[in-house]
């Protein structure tokens, strides 16, 4: 015969085995940030604790005065409830605990979902889910006792117990989903920003972070090579996409006709230059008609024939050298690379001269305009490319008055050095090839691939793929992008995963 202690130390041993299990959920729960996997585990460990066939978890939207799941076991598609309605609903508006022993002798109890879903409800547990101020936060309802005795006591303290834990893991996932969503939004509006400033720019950030994502995510794959170890978790990888993402956000910094210059002279600048080419025109013309009237004077009124014919071969060629001096400026003023002798052609039209309205003598090109004319490459001066570089020491003072989170702290630190070169050329700080992180110089692959690739705009022709694949080659072979990286840039075929096949 067994004594009293004997058959009451399996019933402790089993209880205690639950409230250890439900200890083991809550740290798991408390380590777990991610909603879709949290709920799943929490109902994992319900039914377990419980001993139900099945369970399902409601969470209290208040905005709308629902209860919505999208974890209800038995169930495919997200389920949507009125406070007050159905057994659920009643909890989640009493916060009282409803045990139902037989669930079709139940009034409370709705067949249509058995119906539907061919499902035969006996026994039901619903509890409420309460926050640590006690507030009703959402409900779990366990189906089915598996001993087929119904739900006792016991199972309504355990899973109230377990409820209470999982209420505050789901504020914490729901809380830390706002924070994401947040974060978002506010990236997502700041690449607006960008974009504002420079419609010609439009979708950089976002296929620069494309690329670079990919290519972070190639890494994994790698079994060779000084990058084979080198894998990012998801946050990571987070943290990288927002760099990427900002990575141009200094640009609002930088004076708007800096930024969107599309010609050496500034559109005002080649106004009042095409406005001086007309006035030199008309001094041509003035000056020609003096002429022809001492040539009257002089020659007298039987020669006015030949005097016109004389000044109108003159000016006629007068007016055509000066037309094919403009057509030059304006050939200087695109961005293209000039003939051999160009520049020098530009100091020598330095000397033409015209008589204003006061008969005053004027330079026909002012001396800043042949420096501007003459710029090698591009369309900015010194200056203005030291301005236009200036957006990355702006893009960092902007990025670290952001009070991230310690998983994205090093968003600042990405996005700084995305200018950087390996040989030390790059910019701002110039700084040596080992202090230059791996994801920026991921970044910088990306980001001269799509500059170089990217839509024709008004300084510059969009390259072809394979093109930009040997620019960037050469400058991996020259030292400044990494050679490795770009191999696997090139290998992977990072921009036909990343970037939709163009139009």
């Amino acid at each position: 015969m067994l004594s009293p202690t004997s058959s009451v130390q399996p019933d402790l041993t089993r209880r205690l085995a639950k409230l250890t299990s439900i200890l083991d959920v809550a740290k798991a729960m408390s380590a777990e940030r991610d909603l879709d996997l949290l709920l799943p585990l929490i109902l994992f460990e319900a039914t377990k604790v419980v001993e139900a066939d099945r369970c399902s978890l409601f969470i209290l939207d208040r905005e709308r005065n629902e209860l919505w799941s999208k974890v209800a076991q038995g169930s495919k598609s997200e389920i949507r409830l009125p406070v007050g309605s159905g057994i659920a609903g009643q909890v989640a508006q009493t916060g009282a605990i409803i045990n139902i022993p037989d669930a079709y002798a139940d009034a409370r109890f709705n067949r249509s979902f058995d119906v539907s879903s061919g499902y035969q409800t006996k026994t039901i547990l619903c509890v409420p889910m309460r926050d640590a101020n006690g507030d009703v936060t959402g409900v779990i309802q366990a189906l089915n006792k598996l001993d087929d005795q119904g739900f006792n006591s016991e199972d309504e303290e355990l899973l109230l117990a377990l409820g209470a834990q999982a209420a505050g893991a789901i504020e914490n996932a729901l809380l830390h989903e706002e924070i994401n969503n947040l974060f978002e939004g506010f990236v997502s509006a700041s690449v607006v920003a960008i974009e504002a400033r420079d419609p010609t720019t439009a979708g950089h950030s976002g296929r620069v972070a494309d690329l670079t994502v990919s290519l972070a995510q190639a890494l994994e794959h790698l079994s060779t090579g000084p990058y084979a170890r080198v894998r990012f978790s998801s946050t990571e990888i987070q943290e990288l996409r927002y760099a990427s993402l900002l990575h141009d956000f200094g640009k609002v910094g930088v004076r708007e006709p800096v930024l969107v210059k599309a010609e050496k002279l500034y559109p005002h600048e080649l106004e009042v230059l095409r406005a001086r080419f007309q006035l030199a025109r008309k001094d041509l013309q003035l000056q020609s008609y003096r002429r022809r009237f001492e040539a009257v004077k002089h020659r007298g009124a039987h020669h006015v024939a030949a005097i016109e014919a004389e000044e109108a071969e003159r000016l006629g060629g007068e007016l055509k050298h000066l037309d094919e001096v403009f057509e030059f400026v304006l050939t200087c003023n695109r961005p293209t690379v000039l003939a051999q002798g160009g520049f020098e052609r530009l100091s020598e039209l330095g000397l033409l001269r015209y008589v204003d309205d006061r008969d005053a003598s004027q330079p026909l090109l002012l001396p800043r305009e042949i420096q501007s004319l003459s710029i090698t490459r591009g369309t900015l001066s010194p200056e203005e490319r030291r301005e236009i570089e200036s957006h990355v020491e702006h893009t960092y003072r902007f990025l670290t008055q952001i009070p991230w989170t310690r998983a994205l702290r090093r968003v600042p630190e990405i996005a700084y050095a995305h200018h950087e070169k390996l040989d030390g050329t790059g910019y701002p700080r110039a700084i040596p090839d080992r202090t230059i992180p791996v994801q920026s110089r991921m970044m910088s692959i990306s980001d001269i691939y799509d500059a170089l690739t990217a839509s024709d705009r008004p300084y510059k022709k969009a390259v072809p793929h394979t093109l930009a694949l040997d620019i960037l080659k050469r400058e991996a072979d020259a030292g400044q992008l990494d050679k490795d990286l770009f191999h696997v840039f090139v290998e992977a075929e990072i921009p036909r995963r990343a970037l939709p096949p163009a139009k």
